[in-house]
């Protein structure tokens, strides 16, 4: 049996606030117990043979959820091999992700059920949580990087078929409501537990409200593939952030919002209604290059992912990691509202809260530290090391 865990003396961020020179301690996969360093009431004295890892100078934070990930280390989701897939999975582990979403992109209807049967079958090992189709019941008005020639209306019959083929491992599932067949498609959706995500849509304020009311509660990369707030059309940014039933996806990679978007909407939806997400494709953890997003040539350069025809932004390179980084330094972010961000809501979202999302006993140990600077060091999942922070 692995011996007992203790990680010692980092600021600890747990649900009740931050601690400063905080204890946890894993035993096998699980947290069994948080505490200051000097505290012993209530928690259980570390045994003899326990591993002590001190972590003073560093931060300690859940793993990170990720609700919307297309790829990375130079593999796809959409399109790459069982072997290419965990390859990304590991990418995004090595960033702090330790739970996450596997997203296509849109396709032939045949082609995503069979590619929801191949992530079905890693959703049930345990290698992610689900699936989140992203298309193809999208606007062709705000398409973004998605092939135009492979949209259609959301029918429910389809949407049906896509459920249906991930075999209860689809958790999500974005589309334009305002189209033929949309609110039906939501109200199909919500019947059978999986997220309705408002997203790539060309919808009205007033249409949008309809979609909340029929059960969607998650706007996809809010701001982006969606009308811009008017002052006499308001349109979905102003449906999706007031009203509370949802829950707000925003990439914070710098490119995708202006810090002040993002500062709006943490303050509008509040901190317990925003999830970070990637929107990752390859290139995340890997490099400048040419790629393909489903059946689209993308070039990304310093960074930055677009399509090669037309020059749409086309996904993120984007790790959580880099997110968390961004919002305390640059966004000027509470940690506690980034941490809840990229953890606690979208577990609590996904209906994984009991499991993961925060560091307190009986929960999976999935953790993060990093250091002052909020560089990361390393990365826990399940109890084991994915990535061992060096000692100093």
């Amino acid at each position: 049996m692995a011996p007992t865990k203790v990680l010692a003396g980092a600021r600890v961020v747990l649900p009740t606030g931050t601690v400063d020179n905080g204890r946890v301690t894993v035993e096998g996969t699980r947290i069994v117990a948080t505490a200051p360093a000097n505290a012993s009431a209530g928690n259980r004295g570390a045994p003899g043979n326990a591993e002590t890892l001190d972590l003073t100078g560093h931060w300690l934070l859940p793993g990170f959820v990720d609700l919307h990930n297309h790829g990375g280390g130079g593999a796809s989701f959409t399109s790459g091999t069982v072997d290419e897939v965990l390859k990304g999975i590991h990418t995004h582990r090595l960033h702090g992700t330790t739970t996450l979403l596997a997203s296509t992109v849109t396709g032939d209807l045949g082609f995503l059920t069979r590619r929801a049967g191949l992530l079905a079958e890693l959703a049930e090992q345990g290698d992610i949580a689900g699936v989140h189709f992203e298309g193809p019941f999208i606007s062709p008005c705000r398409k973004g990087a998605h092939s135009e020639e492979l949209l259609r209306d959301p029918d429910p019959a389809e949407v049906r078929k896509l459920i249906d083929a991930a075999r209860g491992r689809a958790k999500m599932l974005t589309l334009a409501t305002e189209l033929p067949g949309g609110l039906d498609s939501v109200r199909l959706l919500a019947e059978h537990g999986v997220i309705a995500a408002v997203g790539h849509t060309d919808a009205t304020y007033e249409q949008t409200v309809a979609a909340v009311d029929a059960g969607a509660t998650v706007a996809t990369h809010l701001f982006n593939a969606m009308p811009a707030l008017g002052h006499r059309a308001p349109g979905p940014v102003t449906a999706l952030l007031e009203d509370e039933r949802v829950t707000v996806e925003l990439i914070n990679d710098g490119t995708h919002l202006h810090p002040a978007a993002l500062r709006l909407a943490f303050r509008h939806a509040g901190p317990a209604r925003v999830a970070f997400v990637t929107d990752a494709m390859d290139a995340a953890g890997f490099g400048d290059g040419r790629y393909m997003l489903g059946p689209l040539e993308v070039e990304v350069a310093n960074g930055v992912a677009r399509l090669v025809e037309g020059g749409s932004i086309a996904g993120s390179t984007l790790t959580l990691d880099r997110a968390l980084k961004r919002a305390v330094t640059v966004d000027g972010l509470p940690v506690e509202h980034a941490v809840a961000a990229l953890s606690a809501n979208p577990a609590r979202l996904l209906g994984m809260d009991d499991r993961i999302g925060s560091l307190e006993p009986g929960k999976d140990a999935d953790l993060v530290v990093l250091d002052a600077d909020f560089t990361l060091k390393g990365v826990m999942r399940q109890g084991e090391w994915v990535l061992s922070p060096q000692p100093g």
